[in-house]
């Protein structure tokens, strides 16, 4: 999974057995707030994904998904 803001892309690495546990969660949510490790290595930034929650939204809108 990729995130992205104003500053660049991250990567979020998701195992399976995270991303089993937690699929309809993540498929569901209008914005998710993603736990885990920060890895650096050779000039490359990646977050283990361990959990994720829910992010509360307080606007109407749900992001455009682009595919």
């Amino acid at each position: 999974m990729n995130l992205e803001d104003e500053t660049g892309l991250i990567n979020v690495i998701i195992a399976r057995a995270v991303w089993e546990r937690y699929a309809r969660l993540a498929r569901g949510a209008a914005a998710l707030l993603i736990r885990g490790r920060l890895e650096r290595a050779e000039g490359v930034v990646n977050v283990v994904a361990e959990k994720f929650d829910r992010l509360p939204l307080t606007v109407s809108r749900m992001s455009r998904d682009f595919h």
